[in-house]
């Protein structure tokens, strides 16, 4: 079995999660931009050696930069770049991909980029010129030398067909992997969100995977994180963390008031915090009943930590994004047989399908 696979799933070492500022530069209409500045300040209010004593006694960490949007504090970004060893990783808008040099960019081993798809679709919740900007930064970062993984990162919402808008990204030949999140349950309800899953969520879900394994026949592997993901469970054996980003459990989250959360967005909730970077880590919250006797646990891990908490759309809407979820993992798993089939006449490597090899903040279930 593949030792860095192992590591992810017995917490050898975390994922810390770094709020630079809570800050954004733009107004997504699904977030709302920036946070409130009494919760998230817009600048660190610890001092760096307390972030550096933490990290560093992690035998192997990772350090994903986070925001608002990160690169408003890229001072900071430079100064954890140069104070500790761990590989990194940064989820960003793109617009400001230039206050950060080249040789940082170098040292990045996994950079994702907001983007929802196509130009209509991205533009409609982020602002007009955003698309191109994205990917004129994508583009930009390859230029610049920067070889590591560079991710899409996607938030669905009733606009999104996400069989075209998926497929859309993976043909561009700028990103590696595509991952999406649902902006379903933290935010307010849908005009039809049921009917939309049900028309057009799971049949693209299928069409995806139909296009997914047509592509692996011929030997090439669409980098689809939920569907990897997924498959990765069956490849090694190993199920994925509960939830499947790890959130309380090998990924912490620091605000930048210092305070430690199970989980990023969980920036308002009493049930979330574990601690302070000046104090350290204390036990995290658990995903319980009725996630953990489901068949379905050892892929999802209950999903997804703060929906299982707040369940802002009562149960009905936490039900109904169970089933979208198990829609998604019996897609990929029923195409598990001609994948082994593929495995073995060595038309795809075993190797190749098992991602990520760490956590790198796609949380593998949208």
């Amino acid at each position: 079995m593949n030792k860095e696979i192992e590591r992810v799933n017995d917490l050898n070492f975390v994922l810390y999660i770094v709020f630079t500022t809570g800050q954004c530069n733009l107004r997504c209409d699904y977030c709302g931009g920036s946070f409130d500045p009494g919760v998230v300040p817009w600048g660190v209010k610890y001092p760096l050696e307390a972030l550096v004593s933490l990290i560093s006694e992690d035998p192997d960490p990772v350090v994903a930069f986070y925001g608002g949007e990160p690169l408003l504090n890229a001072r900071f970004i430079r100064e954890v770049m140069d104070s500790v060893e761990a590989r990194f990783v940064i989820q960003t808008n793109g617009l400001l991909v230039r206050q950060l040099e080249p040789e940082y960019w170098r040292r990045f081993d996994a950079v994702l980029l907001s983007i929802d798809g196509r130009k209509e679709v991205n533009d409609r919740h982020r602002g007009k010129g955003v698309h191109d900007a994205v990917l004129a930064a994508a583009g930009w970062l390859r230029e610049v030398g920067y070889k590591g993984d560079l991710i899409a990162r996607m938030t669905v919402t009733e606009d999104t067909d996400v069989y075209e808008d998926v497929r859309y990204l993976l043909n561009l030949g700028l990103f590696d992997h595509v991952h999406w999140q649902l902006d379903a349950v933290w935010s307010d309800r849908w005009r039809d969100f049921e009917g939309w899953a049900r028309g057009s969520y799971e049949p693209g879900i299928t069409a995806l995977a139909d296009l997914w394994l047509r592509e692996m026949e011929g030997g090439r592997i669409l980098g689809i994180v939920p569907f990897l993901g997924v498959l990765r469970v069956d490849l090694t054996g190993v199920p994925n963390e509960s939830p499947p980003c790890g959130a309380g459990r090998s990924a912490v989250a620091i605000s930048t008031d210092g305070r430690i959360l199970a989980c990023p967005i969980a920036v308002y909730s009493e049930w979330a915090v574990m601690g302070d970077v000046r104090e350290g880590i204390g036990e995290g919250p658990r995903i319980g009943e009725p996630c953990v006797s489901c068949p379905y646990f050892r892929y999802c891990g209950g999903r997804c930590l703060f929906a299982y908490f707040e369940r802002y759309w009562g149960e009905m809407g936490f039900e109904l994004l169970c089933e979208l979820t198990k829609h998604l993992i019996d897609e990929v798993r029923s195409r598990l047989p001609r994948i082994l089939e593929l495995i073995e006449l060595g038309i795809v490597r075993r190797e190749a399908l098992i991602y990520p090899k760490f956590n790198n903040t796609t949380e593998i279930i949208p």
